[in-house]
Protein backbone atom coordinates (compact mmCIF):
# COMPACT_ATOMS: atom_id res chain seq x y z
CA UNK A 1 0.00 0.00 0.00
CA UNK A 2 1.00 3.65 -0.22
CA UNK A 3 0.82 3.99 3.58
CA UNK A 4 1.54 1.54 6.38
CA UNK A 5 -1.64 1.12 8.41
CA UNK A 6 -3.41 -1.09 10.96
CA UNK A 7 -6.85 -0.87 12.56
CA UNK A 8 -8.06 0.43 9.18
CA UNK A 9 -11.04 -0.62 7.08
CA UNK A 10 -11.21 -2.25 3.65
CA UNK A 11 -14.42 -2.14 1.59
CA UNK A 12 -15.15 -3.87 -1.71
CA UNK A 13 -16.73 -1.37 -4.09
CA UNK A 14 -19.32 -2.36 -6.72
CA UNK A 15 -16.76 -1.92 -9.54
CA UNK A 16 -14.39 -4.45 -7.92
CA UNK A 17 -11.89 -2.02 -6.47
CA UNK A 18 -11.10 -2.01 -2.73
CA UNK A 19 -11.24 1.16 -0.64
CA UNK A 20 -8.82 1.20 2.31
CA UNK A 21 -9.29 4.07 4.75
CA UNK A 22 -7.76 5.40 7.95
CA UNK A 23 -6.01 3.32 10.55
CA UNK A 24 -2.99 3.71 12.81
CA UNK A 25 0.22 4.99 11.23
CA UNK A 26 3.76 3.75 11.77
CA UNK A 27 5.77 5.98 14.09
CA UNK A 28 6.97 6.73 17.60
CA UNK A 29 3.67 8.32 18.65
CA UNK A 30 0.21 6.87 18.14
CA UNK A 31 -1.25 8.71 15.16
CA UNK A 32 -4.45 8.02 13.26
CA UNK A 33 -4.67 8.51 9.49
CA UNK A 34 -7.15 10.42 7.35
CA UNK A 35 -5.71 9.11 4.09
CA UNK A 36 -7.42 6.56 1.86
CA UNK A 37 -6.34 4.55 -1.15
CA UNK A 38 -7.78 2.23 -3.80
CA UNK A 39 -6.64 -1.21 -4.92
CA UNK A 40 -7.34 -2.20 -8.54
CA UNK A 41 -7.38 -6.01 -8.98
CA UNK A 42 -6.92 -5.58 -12.75
CA UNK A 43 -3.52 -3.96 -12.32
CA UNK A 44 -2.54 -5.11 -8.83
CA UNK A 45 -1.67 -1.50 -7.98
CA UNK A 46 -2.70 1.06 -5.37
CA UNK A 47 -3.63 4.67 -6.06
CA UNK A 48 -4.46 7.54 -3.69
CA UNK A 49 -8.00 8.81 -3.36
CA UNK A 50 -9.53 11.64 -1.32
CA UNK A 51 -8.66 11.80 2.37
CA UNK A 52 -11.36 11.58 5.02
CA UNK A 53 -12.41 14.78 6.73
CA UNK A 54 -11.24 13.33 10.07
CA UNK A 55 -8.28 11.07 10.94
CA UNK A 56 -9.57 7.87 12.54
CA UNK A 57 -8.79 4.26 13.44
CA UNK A 58 -10.98 1.53 14.99
CA UNK A 59 -13.86 2.92 12.93
CA UNK A 60 -16.42 1.05 10.84
CA UNK A 61 -16.99 1.21 7.08
CA UNK A 62 -20.25 0.05 5.49
CA UNK A 63 -21.07 -0.22 1.78
CA UNK A 64 -24.47 1.41 1.29
CA UNK A 65 -27.04 0.25 -1.30
CA UNK A 66 -26.21 3.18 -3.63
CA UNK A 67 -22.52 2.16 -3.79
CA UNK A 68 -21.21 4.83 -1.44
CA UNK A 69 -19.36 3.99 1.79
CA UNK A 70 -20.37 5.14 5.27
CA UNK A 71 -17.53 5.55 7.79
CA UNK A 72 -18.61 6.07 11.40
CA UNK A 73 -16.89 6.83 14.67
CA UNK A 74 -13.44 5.60 15.51
CA UNK A 75 -10.47 6.69 17.58
CA UNK A 76 -8.35 9.79 17.12
CA UNK A 77 -5.62 10.28 19.78
CA UNK A 78 -4.63 13.75 20.86
CA UNK A 79 -1.22 13.23 19.26
CA UNK A 80 -2.92 13.33 15.83
CA UNK A 81 -3.15 16.68 14.06
CA UNK A 82 -6.67 17.45 12.90
CA UNK A 83 -8.55 15.49 15.54
CA UNK A 84 -11.77 17.11 16.72
CA UNK A 85 -12.14 18.48 20.27
CA UNK A 86 -12.45 15.45 22.52
CA UNK A 87 -15.78 15.03 24.24
CA UNK A 88 -14.72 11.49 25.12
CA UNK A 89 -11.46 11.31 27.13
CA UNK A 90 -10.45 8.17 25.21
CA UNK A 91 -10.58 9.99 21.87
CA UNK A 92 -13.66 8.23 20.48
CA UNK A 93 -15.65 10.23 17.92
CA UNK A 94 -19.28 10.57 16.90
CA UNK A 95 -18.39 11.99 13.48
CA UNK A 96 -19.47 10.12 10.34
CA UNK A 97 -18.82 10.72 6.64
CA UNK A 98 -19.60 9.21 3.24
CA UNK A 99 -17.24 8.32 0.36
CA UNK A 100 -18.42 8.71 -3.22
CA UNK A 101 -16.52 6.31 -5.52
CA UNK A 102 -17.54 8.39 -8.54
CA UNK A 103 -15.76 11.51 -7.34
CA UNK A 104 -13.27 10.06 -4.86
CA UNK A 105 -14.42 12.57 -2.27
CA UNK A 106 -15.67 12.37 1.32
CA UNK A 107 -18.62 14.36 2.65
CA UNK A 108 -19.56 14.73 6.33
CA UNK A 109 -22.95 13.34 7.28
CA UNK A 110 -24.88 13.41 10.55
CA UNK A 111 -22.98 12.64 13.76
CA UNK A 112 -23.91 9.58 15.77
CA UNK A 113 -25.75 10.20 19.02
CA UNK A 114 -22.76 8.78 20.93
CA UNK A 115 -18.97 8.79 20.50
CA UNK A 116 -17.90 5.26 19.56
CA UNK A 117 -14.82 3.19 18.74
CA UNK A 118 -14.48 -0.59 18.82
CA UNK A 119 -18.17 -0.77 17.88
CA UNK A 120 -19.92 -2.76 15.15
CA UNK A 121 -21.87 -1.59 12.09
CA UNK A 122 -24.29 -3.84 10.18
CA UNK A 123 -26.20 -3.09 6.98
CA UNK A 124 -29.84 -4.13 7.42
CA UNK A 125 -32.15 -5.42 4.71
CA UNK A 126 -33.98 -2.07 4.58
CA UNK A 127 -30.75 -0.20 3.77
CA UNK A 128 -30.28 1.33 7.21
CA UNK A 129 -27.10 0.74 9.25
CA UNK A 130 -27.19 -0.55 12.83
CA UNK A 131 -24.32 0.57 15.08
CA UNK A 132 -23.91 -0.94 18.54
CA UNK A 133 -21.65 -0.90 21.58
CA UNK A 134 -18.48 0.88 22.65
CA UNK A 135 -16.31 1.55 25.70
CA UNK A 136 -15.91 4.97 27.25
CA UNK A 137 -14.02 6.58 30.09
CA UNK A 138 -11.72 5.46 32.87
CA UNK A 139 -12.72 3.37 34.71
CA UNK A 140 -14.31 1.77 31.68
CA UNK A 141 -18.01 2.05 31.02
CA UNK A 142 -19.42 -0.37 28.46
CA UNK A 143 -22.38 1.00 26.56
CA UNK A 144 -25.38 -1.10 25.55
CA UNK A 145 -26.80 1.62 23.33
CA UNK A 146 -27.37 1.17 19.61
CA UNK A 147 -28.51 3.50 16.84
CA UNK A 148 -29.62 3.51 13.21
CA UNK A 149 -28.31 5.52 10.25
CA UNK A 150 -30.82 6.33 7.51
CA UNK A 151 -29.03 7.02 4.19
CA UNK A 152 -32.10 8.82 2.84
CA UNK A 153 -31.88 11.51 5.54
CA UNK A 154 -28.24 11.31 6.68
CA UNK A 155 -29.44 11.18 10.27
CA UNK A 156 -28.96 8.83 13.23
CA UNK A 157 -31.72 7.80 15.63
CA UNK A 158 -31.50 5.77 18.82
CA UNK A 159 -32.92 2.25 18.80
CA UNK A 160 -33.19 -0.41 21.51
CA UNK A 161 -30.36 -1.00 23.97
CA UNK A 162 -28.52 -4.31 24.00
CA UNK A 163 -29.01 -6.46 27.08
CA UNK A 164 -25.29 -6.21 27.88
CA UNK A 165 -22.93 -3.31 27.35
CA UNK A 166 -19.95 -4.47 25.28
CA UNK A 167 -17.11 -3.50 22.98
CA UNK A 168 -14.80 -5.43 20.61
CA UNK A 169 -17.69 -7.75 19.87
CA UNK A 170 -18.63 -9.01 16.40
CA UNK A 171 -21.96 -8.64 14.63
CA UNK A 172 -23.45 -10.17 11.50
CA UNK A 173 -26.69 -10.07 9.55
CA UNK A 174 -28.52 -13.41 9.60
CA UNK A 175 -30.48 -14.71 6.59
CA UNK A 176 -33.80 -13.91 8.34
CA UNK A 177 -32.86 -10.23 8.75
CA UNK A 178 -31.98 -10.34 12.45
CA UNK A 179 -28.54 -9.20 13.64
CA UNK A 180 -26.46 -11.53 15.82
CA UNK A 181 -24.01 -9.95 18.28
CA UNK A 182 -21.75 -12.27 20.28
CA UNK A 183 -18.93 -12.00 22.78
CA UNK A 184 -16.78 -8.93 23.21
CA UNK A 185 -15.59 -7.28 26.41
CA UNK A 186 -18.01 -6.06 29.05
CA UNK A 187 -18.99 -6.37 32.73
CA UNK A 188 -18.59 -9.89 34.12
CA UNK A 189 -19.32 -8.86 37.72
CA UNK A 190 -20.26 -5.66 39.57
CA UNK A 191 -16.57 -4.81 39.95
CA UNK A 192 -14.80 -6.46 37.00
CA UNK A 193 -14.93 -6.67 33.23
CA UNK A 194 -13.63 -9.22 30.75
CA UNK A 195 -14.53 -11.38 27.78
CA UNK A 196 -18.20 -12.34 27.46
CA UNK A 197 -19.96 -15.57 26.53
CA UNK A 198 -23.34 -13.97 25.96
CA UNK A 199 -25.01 -13.37 22.59
CA UNK A 200 -28.13 -11.49 21.57
CA UNK A 201 -30.32 -10.76 18.57
CA UNK A 202 -31.61 -7.46 17.17
CA UNK A 203 -35.01 -7.48 15.48
CA UNK A 204 -35.26 -4.61 12.94
CA UNK A 205 -39.06 -4.82 12.97
CA UNK A 206 -39.40 -4.09 16.69
CA UNK A 207 -36.09 -2.29 17.27
CA UNK A 208 -35.48 -4.52 20.28
CA UNK A 209 -32.77 -6.93 21.43
CA UNK A 210 -33.38 -10.39 22.88
CA UNK A 211 -31.07 -12.94 24.46
CA UNK A 212 -30.03 -16.03 22.56
CA UNK A 213 -27.82 -18.96 23.53
CA UNK A 214 -24.44 -18.24 25.11
CA UNK A 215 -21.17 -19.52 23.71
CA UNK A 216 -19.21 -22.19 25.54
CA UNK A 217 -16.12 -19.95 25.65
CA UNK A 218 -15.85 -16.24 26.46
CA UNK A 219 -14.32 -14.45 23.45
CA UNK A 220 -13.52 -11.06 21.97
CA UNK A 221 -11.86 -9.85 18.76
CA UNK A 222 -13.03 -12.94 16.88
CA UNK A 223 -14.95 -12.98 13.60
CA UNK A 224 -18.48 -14.18 12.88
CA UNK A 225 -18.96 -15.77 9.46
CA UNK A 226 -22.34 -16.79 8.05
CA UNK A 227 -21.89 -20.06 6.17
CA UNK A 228 -23.79 -21.16 3.06
CA UNK A 229 -25.83 -23.58 5.21
CA UNK A 230 -27.06 -20.70 7.41
CA UNK A 231 -24.94 -21.58 10.44
CA UNK A 232 -22.58 -18.97 11.88
CA UNK A 233 -18.91 -19.80 12.50
CA UNK A 234 -17.08 -18.10 15.37
CA UNK A 235 -13.33 -18.59 15.16
CA UNK A 236 -10.64 -18.31 17.82
CA UNK A 237 -10.27 -14.90 19.43
CA UNK A 238 -9.02 -13.55 22.74
CA UNK A 239 -10.16 -15.42 25.84
CA UNK A 240 -9.96 -14.62 29.54
CA UNK A 241 -6.52 -13.69 30.80
CA UNK A 242 -5.30 -12.66 27.33
CA UNK A 243 -5.34 -16.30 26.25
CA UNK A 244 -5.49 -16.72 22.48
CA UNK A 245 -7.97 -19.41 21.42
CA UNK A 246 -7.89 -22.09 18.73
CA UNK A 247 -11.36 -23.43 19.50
CA UNK A 248 -14.34 -22.60 17.29
CA UNK A 249 -18.11 -22.74 17.67
CA UNK A 250 -21.17 -22.84 15.41
CA UNK A 251 -24.39 -20.92 16.03
CA UNK A 252 -27.65 -22.35 14.70
CA UNK A 253 -30.23 -19.55 14.19
CA UNK A 254 -33.07 -22.10 14.05
CA UNK A 255 -32.40 -23.28 17.62
CA UNK A 256 -30.51 -20.31 19.08
CA UNK A 257 -27.76 -22.60 20.34
CA UNK A 258 -23.99 -22.95 19.93
CA UNK A 259 -22.09 -26.20 19.36
CA UNK A 260 -18.38 -26.99 19.10
CA UNK A 261 -16.71 -27.58 15.77
CA UNK A 262 -13.13 -28.36 14.76
CA UNK A 263 -10.34 -26.30 16.35
CA UNK A 264 -7.74 -24.43 14.32
CA UNK A 265 -4.16 -25.66 14.36
CA UNK A 266 -2.99 -22.28 15.71
CA UNK A 267 -4.47 -20.25 18.56
CA UNK A 268 -5.06 -16.72 17.32
CA UNK A 269 -6.91 -13.52 18.15
CA UNK A 270 -7.54 -10.36 16.09
CA UNK A 271 -7.58 -12.58 13.02
CA UNK A 272 -9.45 -12.24 9.74
CA UNK A 273 -12.09 -14.64 8.45
CA UNK A 274 -13.33 -14.73 4.84
CA UNK A 275 -16.10 -16.82 3.29
CA UNK A 276 -14.85 -18.10 -0.06
CA UNK A 277 -16.97 -18.66 -3.16
CA UNK A 278 -16.80 -22.45 -2.68
CA UNK A 279 -18.23 -22.22 0.86
CA UNK A 280 -14.99 -22.75 2.76
CA UNK A 281 -13.65 -20.15 5.21
CA UNK A 282 -10.13 -18.71 5.08
CA UNK A 283 -8.64 -17.62 8.40
CA UNK A 284 -5.38 -15.70 8.25
CA UNK A 285 -2.74 -14.40 10.65
CA UNK A 286 -3.74 -12.92 14.02
CA UNK A 287 -2.14 -12.41 17.41
CA UNK A 288 -0.63 -15.54 18.95
CA UNK A 289 1.81 -18.28 18.00
CA UNK A 290 2.64 -19.09 14.35
CA UNK A 291 0.31 -16.34 13.17
CA UNK A 292 1.86 -15.83 9.75
CA UNK A 293 -0.05 -18.98 8.85
CA UNK A 294 -3.48 -19.35 7.27
CA UNK A 295 -6.04 -22.15 7.56
CA UNK A 296 -9.16 -23.31 5.69
CA UNK A 297 -12.39 -24.47 7.33
CA UNK A 298 -14.56 -26.99 5.50
CA UNK A 299 -18.20 -26.79 6.69
CA UNK A 300 -18.92 -30.21 5.23
CA UNK A 301 -16.48 -31.92 7.59
CA UNK A 302 -16.07 -29.31 10.36
CA UNK A 303 -12.30 -29.57 10.03
CA UNK A 304 -9.40 -27.24 9.24
CA UNK A 305 -6.54 -27.67 6.77
CA UNK A 306 -3.31 -25.76 6.19
CA UNK A 307 -3.53 -22.85 3.72
CA UNK A 308 0.14 -21.90 3.83
CA UNK A 309 1.70 -18.65 5.01
CA UNK A 310 1.86 -15.16 3.55
CA UNK A 311 5.14 -14.33 5.28
CA UNK A 312 4.27 -11.80 7.98
CA UNK A 313 2.83 -12.24 11.46
CA UNK A 314 0.24 -9.47 11.42
CA UNK A 315 -2.90 -8.73 13.40
CA UNK A 316 -5.54 -5.99 13.16
CA UNK A 317 -5.24 -6.32 9.37
CA UNK A 318 -8.08 -6.63 6.85
CA UNK A 319 -9.15 -9.38 4.45
CA UNK A 320 -11.44 -8.71 1.48
CA UNK A 321 -12.99 -11.19 -0.95
CA UNK A 322 -12.51 -9.82 -4.47
CA UNK A 323 -14.91 -10.32 -7.37
CA UNK A 324 -12.38 -12.70 -8.97
CA UNK A 325 -12.56 -15.00 -5.93
CA UNK A 326 -9.15 -14.10 -4.53
CA UNK A 327 -8.67 -12.67 -1.02
CA UNK A 328 -6.77 -9.42 -0.48
CA UNK A 329 -5.04 -9.08 2.91
CA UNK A 330 -3.73 -5.63 3.85
CA UNK A 331 -1.57 -4.03 6.52
CA UNK A 332 -1.76 -4.81 10.21
CA UNK A 333 0.46 -4.61 13.26
CA UNK A 334 3.80 -6.39 13.31
CA UNK A 335 5.91 -7.06 16.40
CA UNK A 336 7.43 -3.56 16.43
CA UNK A 337 5.95 -1.70 13.45
CA UNK A 338 2.94 -1.24 11.17
CA UNK A 339 2.79 -3.08 7.85
CA UNK A 340 2.21 -1.52 4.43
CA UNK A 341 2.25 -4.90 2.72
CA UNK A 342 -0.59 -6.53 0.83
CA UNK A 343 -1.00 -10.17 -0.16
CA UNK A 344 -3.36 -12.19 -2.34
CA UNK A 345 -4.66 -15.69 -1.61
CA UNK A 346 -5.92 -17.67 -4.60
CA UNK A 347 -8.29 -20.51 -3.61
CA UNK A 348 -7.90 -22.08 -7.05
CA UNK A 349 -4.18 -22.70 -6.55
CA UNK A 350 -4.18 -22.81 -2.75
CA UNK A 351 -1.42 -20.20 -2.53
Amino acid sequence: MIAARAEHTATLLPDGRVLVAGGVADGKEEVSLASAELYDPNTGKWSPTGSMTRPRSQHTATLLPDGSVLVAGGYCPRTTKGCPPHEDPDGAMAAAEIYDPGTGKWTPTGDMTTQRSGHTATLLDDGKVLVAGTEQGEPATFLASSELFDPSTGKWTATGDMISGRTQQMATLLPDGHVLVAGGIGPVSPIAHGELTSAELYDPRSGKWSATGSMAMARSNDPLTVLANGLVLKTGGSGPGDLMLASCELYDPSTGTWSPTGSMAAARGQLSSTLLADGRVLVAAGFGVDVASAELYDPATGTWSDAGSFGESTFEHTATLLLNGKVLITGGLLADSVASSAALYDPASGT
